[in-house]
């Protein structure tokens, strides 16, 4: 999958710096997610692998997202199409979000905690981790009754665990060094 990352990166960055600067990055979001869906299907997967022209994959393509697309989206995919890299879509709208994330410094941040927390945690964790990150977080919440006590955060590269059983594994650590 790391060459269809590759093969993605020049068009999400087209599409991405197209959507700056006409001011449409919902549009370019939506667009993107949909023609990415229509990727995955099965179908459409099957015939994007077929020997088909360039025009025809167009044009089916872009039948079947039918006003999903606008003009600048339609040409993103007859380009695609032209270069064999339909297949690619998937791998194109998720680093367009990402280039939109970091735009609007913007982390999606994932929680487990052993218990459900209560709004006041949230609000809490978000700002703390706002003020640390420099960025707005946005949290996705999870319940993980193996923790014991306490949380794990993950953001990106960054995980700060504490909860008990992330202790009790450090301490166990510590004790056979």
């Amino acid at each position: 999958m790391s060459e269809l990352t590759t093969i993605a990166r020049p068009y999400a960055k087209a599409a991405f710096d197209l959507a700056v600067e006409k001011g449409e990055l919902d549009q370019w979001s939506e667009m993107l997610a949909f023609a990415a869906e229509v990727a995955r299907n099965e179908t459409i997967a099957d015939f994007l692998s077929g020997m088909n022209s360039a025009e025809k994959l167009t044009e089916i393509f872009v039948s079947v997202c039918g006003e999903q697309l606008n003009e600048q989206g339609q040409n993103l995919i007859k380009v695609m199409a032209e270069n064999g890299r339909l297949a690619a879509l998937p791998d194109v709208s998720i680093q367009f979000l990402a280039l939109r994330r970091e735009l609007e410094k913007l982390v999606d941040v994932e929680v487990l905690s052993a218990i459900a927390l209560s709004q006041a945690q949230i609000d809490a964790i978000a700002s703390k981790l706002e003020a640390r990150l420099e960025r707005k977080v946005k949290l996705n919440c999870s319940v993980d009754e193996t923790l014991v006590a306490g949380v794990v955060i993950r953001a990106g590269d960054l995980i700060i665990d504490n909860s008990v059983s992330g202790r009790v594994r450090r301490l166990s650590d510590a004790l056979q060094s």
